[in-house]
């Protein structure tokens, strides 16, 4: 090969593979992603979920869908978006990773909105499986129920954090609780834990969420789970 044909290919080649950075390279569109890594969605539930107009998402996913990271499924007049391929949150969770390894704002950012974290003495995933295992612990998933229903860590109870406070007697008392929510950035983990804490439960927050579990290989189910006994 001579050696501009070489540097035309490469060119060219790497053009391509920077066309996956580009739309990474937006935190609207990140935002979609790890919604979509829950389940499938409309365009009006990710309007809802991320806190954007409908256009601006639609653009978005647009943008996603030209660069084949996106599926979209037709439903008469109603199109249902998810991931195209596991590997799309992927290569998000392996972005998220690279940020909190080296920019110290994230950690900054989190502690600002988050608060100091660690007297929430997490569990991570590796963890959480072999209490599972042993039957020591009570796993809530706080997310809503039709994000619980797309998927969830099998065994857990689906108690979304608005009906938390509700349904707190429904809730073993003498077993520790672990919840989890989207990730590692949704706080609704974050408050069930503190809310659980404040009435006497031990609890604590999975370091992850569902979508890291799952692309661990770890057991999860799809459907709805029996309620506490």
């Amino acid at each position: 090969m001579k050696p501009s044909t070489k540097r035309e290919f490469k060119a060219r080649l790497f053009g391509e593979f920077a066309r996956i950075g580009k739309v990474f390279a937006s935190p609207h569109r990140l935002q979609l992603i790890e919604v979509l890594a829950q389940g499938e969605r409309t365009v009006e539930q990710l309007a809802e979920d991320v806190g954007s107009p409908v256009a601006n998402v639609s653009q978005h996913l647009q943008v996603l869908r030209t660069a084949r990271l996106v599926a979209v499924r037709r439903d008469g007049l109603y199109a249902h978006y998810s991931l195209a391929d596991p590997r799309v949150f992927r290569v998000w969770q392996a972005m998220r990773d690279l940020g909190e390894a080296r920019l110290a704002e994230i950690d900054a950012v989190v502690t600002e909105y988050l608060g100091n974290r660690s007297d929430m003495d997490a569990v991570n995933a590796a963890e959480l499986r072999r209490r599972l295992k042993s039957g020591d612990v009570t796993v809530l998933d706080v997310r809503p129920r039709r994000e619980y229903e797309a998927g969830h860590i099998r065994g857990a109870r689906n108690v979304p954090f608005d009906e938390l406070a509700e349904r707190l007697r429904d809730l073993p008392p003498e077993v520790e609780i672990v919840a989890y929510c989207r990730g590692p950035y949704c706080v609704f983990a974050d408050e069930a834990v503190a809310a659980l804490r404040a009435k006497g439960y031990r609890a604590r927050r999975l370091t992850e969420g569902y979508p890291d579990w799952r692309s661990r290989g770890f057991p999860v189910e799809i459907g709805t789970a029996a309620d506490f006994k």
